[in-house]
């Protein structure tokens, strides 16, 4: 979002922030016309296109996606979800179902880990949560890790999607790709990287070493061909197990706001 936030970008994009679930609510009900979406929800809304090479994605562990137990991994019969990714709780599926053993009963709840934990087994704790947790206290599984572990592939979270019926709407001249690439690019420049850490350590009460470590060695944020495939070996998993439906084939936004694939 730096362009958005401190360039040029931000004149021409009316933005607004919530969870990434509901973006892509917004997307599905045409009142926002882009948003940064978890994966998952390509396969349930139609007429998504995909802005190509930027992504949410890891390829080790992302240390904000996280499963904490009271009991060992394999133990787990019951899981409460922090449901403000459907990504993070398809992957939770497809994590038991494939390789931990399956049968577990799922519980949709608000992300607190001892509230979570007093009726179940384990919880789903996403973003903020799930950095400030006390690991030592839990029995836990990275799940990005375990994907990679089990896969070999990084694992994509989120992307940026845009509405067909918005896009054929669209200025021409707005080269939509090279606007949200460029604004990662210079988000990812060592002294805009300082200063985000610097605005936003105190506000999540985290180390600003923390904050940096994690923007730069758990996020990856190119949509390459490593995370296309494991993106889309996730979508098959999870059609396989009926944690979501079956993805259509990913069309991408090119330079001119046509679609190719």
């Amino acid at each position: 979002m730096w362009d958005f936030e401190h360039g040029d970008a931000g004149r021409e994009f009316d933005i607004s922030y919530t969870l990434p679930s509901a973006c892509a609510r917004a997307l599905a009900e045409g009142t926002a016309d882009i948003g940064i979406i978890p994966a998952a929800a390509y396969a349930e809304i139609p007429g998504l296109q995909v802005l190509p090479e930027v992504a949410i994605a890891s390829r080790r562990a992302v240390r904000s996606i996280l499963l904490a137990s009271k009991v060992p991994i394999d133990q787990v019969r019951t899981v409460a979800l922090d449901t403000s990714s459907m990504t993070s709780v398809a992957l939770t599926k497809v994590l038991f179902e494939k390789w931990l053993g399956g049968g577990r009963t799922y519980t949709a709840m608000a992300p607190d880990v001892d509230a979570m934990l007093a009726d179940h087994d384990a919880g789903l704790l996403i973003g903020d949560p799930a950095l400030k947790i006390e690991r030592k206290r839990y029995h836990t599984i990275d799940l990005a890790e375990e994907w990679i572990r089990h896969t070999g592939k990084p694992f994509v979270f989120a992307f940026w999607a845009v509405r067909g019926d918005a896009l054929r709407e669209a200025a021409p001249a707005v080269d939509l790709p090279a606007v949200f690439q460029k604004s990662r690019d210079h988000g990812l420049e060592a002294a805009n990287l300082n200063q985000i850490a610097r605005e936003w350590a105190p506000r999540l009460d985290v180390a600003e070493s923390d904050v940096k470590s994690y923007l730069t060695q758990n996020i990856h944020y190119q949509l390459d061909p490593g995370c296309l495939e494991g993106l889309r070996l996730f979508y098959q998993y999870a059609a396989e197990i009926g944690a979501l439906p079956a993805a259509p084939e990913l069309q991408f936004v090119d330079a001119t706001n046509a679609v190719a694939q």
